[in-house]
C-alpha cells in the first residue's frame, strides 16, 4: 500500500474500509499538501494549487524538440504524476485550438439537447431535475449525425496525449453533454466512475486494494463549449483529495461535504479549454449564479483498454437457460448458494448501458441483470415473465 494514502481500515478486518471510521482530519492532512512547481515544469502557472498548461505552447514545444516522441513521453509522465500523487487535476488552456470547431460541435450538441428534451430523456446522478440538460452517449450521437464535425473536433493529438498519459494506448472515449442552466444549483461533492457510482454501503463491499485500483481505470475531463466565468459555476475541485484512500465512502457524509464547501477551489475556463482530473478527486459542478450563461461542457470519460473481458459471453442467454432451474431449486437451495449461481451466470454490473432509456432511477446506477434475476426469483416470477423482463432490459441497453 502506498504509505502516502490515508486509511480508514477496520482493525479487526485488515484490507477493508468503513465509512464510520473516516475522519476529516485524515483528508485534511492530504489536502494541505502544496503543489510544487518542480513537479509540473511544463505548466505555465499554478493557480489555487492547480497546474495550468498552455496548449499552443505545448504543441510548439513538441515540434521544436529534437525528439518529439521523447518530449511527449516526458509530458505524459508529468501529467500522470499530477493526477496520481500531485493535486489530481490540471487545466490545458486552448486544448481545442480552433474555437470555430468547438462552435460547430456546440450547434450539434444543442440540437441533441432539444431532441432529448422532446423525447423526455435526461436526469443526472448528482444534480436535481431541471438544474441542467444532459445528453448521454454524445460521442456516438455526434459521430452519427455530423461525422465531419466529429473528425475535426476529436482529431486532436493533444487530447489523445492527455488520454494516453493516464491510460496508455487503446483507450476508449465516451462523453456526455452537460449544460447547467442559469440558477442551476451546485452538485454535492463526489467521486466518479467506477466506485464513485456506488453508495457508501456498496463501496464498502470492495476490498481496500480495489479502492486504490478504481481511479486507474478511467480519466475524467471536460471541454468548455462557452466561456465559463466564476459566476457561471465551473466545477469545484478539492486538490489532493484523490489520495484519501477511503474517499469513495464519504460523499454522503455531512462533515466531509462541509469540509469540501470550505476548501474547494474553482477556476474559470475559456471556450476550448480542457480540464482533466483523477476520477477519485472530490469535485462538484458549481452553482450557476449568472442570469444568461448556459454553461455547456463536453464531459469526457476515458476508459482503460483493460476494463473488459477476454471472451464474449451471452449472459442474457445464460440467464434465460438457468432461471427455471434456479426457480425450482430456490425453495431448497441456501440463499448464499443461490446468490453464487446468479453471480456466475448473470451480469452483476449495471454498465455500460444506454442512460437515455435506462436511467438510474432512485440511485446512482440502473438495475443490473443480477438485480433483475434475484428480484424475479424472490417474487416467484414464471420463466416467461422473467424472459420478457430480461429482453426488455437488454433492449434498453442498446445504443
Amino acid at each position: 500500500m502506498n504509505p502516502s494514502l490515508a486509511t480508514a481500515s477496520n482493525p479487526s478486518t485488515p484490507g477493508w474500509l468503513r465509512a464510520d471510521l473516516c475522519q476529516v482530519a485524515d483528508l485534511d492532512r492530504l489536502v494541505q499538501t502544496g503543489t510544487q512547481p518542480q513537479d509540473c515544469p511544463q505548466a505555465t502557472a499554478i493557480l489555487q494549487g492547480v497546474p495550468i498548461y498552455d496548449g499552443a505552447a505545448l504543441r510548439a514545444a513538441q515540434v521544436a524538440f529534437k525528439d518529439p516522441q521523447a518530449w511527449r513521453r516526458r509530458l505524459m509522465a508529468e501529467w500522470a504524476q499530477v493526477w496520481r500523487s500531485g493535486p489530481g487535476v490540471l487545466v490545458v488552456q486552448g486544448l481545442c485550438p480552433d474555437t470555430a470547431v468547438v462552435d460547430a460541435a456546440s450547434v450539434e450538441f444543442r440540437a441533441l439537447i432539444a431532441e432529448s428534451r422532446a423525447a423526455g430523456y435526461g436526469g443526472d446522478h448528482f444534480a436535481k431535475p431541471g438544474a441542467n440538460d444532459r445528453v448521454w452517449n454524445a460521442v456516438e450521437k455526434l459521430c452519427l449525425r455530423a461525422p465531419d464535425v466529429f473528425a475535426a473536433y476529436y482529431g486532436n493529438a493533444l487530447l489523445a496525449t492527455v488520454c494516453e498519459a493516464w491510460l496508455g494506448p487503446a483507450w476508449q472515449l465516451s462523453s456526455q453533454i452537460n449544460s447547467v442552466n442559469p440558477g442551476g444549483a451546485a452538485q454535492t461533492a463526489h467521486r466518479d466512475y467506477h466506485l464513485g457510482f456506488f453508495t457508501a454501503a456498496g463501496a464498502e463491499r470492495f476490498p481496500a486494494h480495489v479502492h486504490q485500483l478504481s481511479p486507474f481505470l478511467t480519466l475524467q475531463g471536460a471541454i468548455a463549449h462557452v466561456d465559463m466565468p466564476l459566476e457561471s459555476g465551473p466545477t469545484l475541485y478539492l486538490p489532493h483529495s484523490q489520495k484519501y484512500e477511503a474517499g469513495y465512502l464519504v460523499a454522503g457524509l455531512a462533515a466531509f461535504q462541509e469540509y469540501f464547501d470550505l476548501h474547494h477551489v474553482q477556476l474559470p475556463l475559456n471556450k476550448g479549454d480542457g480540464v482533466f482530473f483523477n476520477p477519485a478527486l472530490l469535485h462538484a459542478a458549481g452553482h450557476n449564479r449568472s442570469t444568461d450563461i448556459r454553461r455547456m461542457a463536453n464531459l469526457l470519460q476515458v476508459s482503460s483498454a483493460f476494463g473488459r473481458c477476454m471472451e464474449t459471453v451471452d449472459r442474457v442467454r445464460m440467464a434465460q437457460a438457468l432461471y427455471p432451474s434456479l426457480l425450482q431449486a430456490s425453495a431448497r437451495m441456501a440463499g448464499a448458494d443461490l446468490d453464487a449461481a446468479v453471480a456466475a451466470s448473470a451480469e452483476g454490473y449495471a454498465f455500460p448501458t444506454n442512460l437515455d432509456r435506462d436511467p438510474p432511477i432512485g440511485g446512482l446506477a440502473p438495475q443490473s441483470q443480477q438485480d433483475l434475476m434475484r428480484s424475479a426469483l424472490a417474487q416467484g416470477h414464471r420463466p416467461e415473465q422473467f424472459n420478457a423482463s430480461l429482453q426488455a432490459q437488454a433492449q434498453t441497453r442498446l445504443s
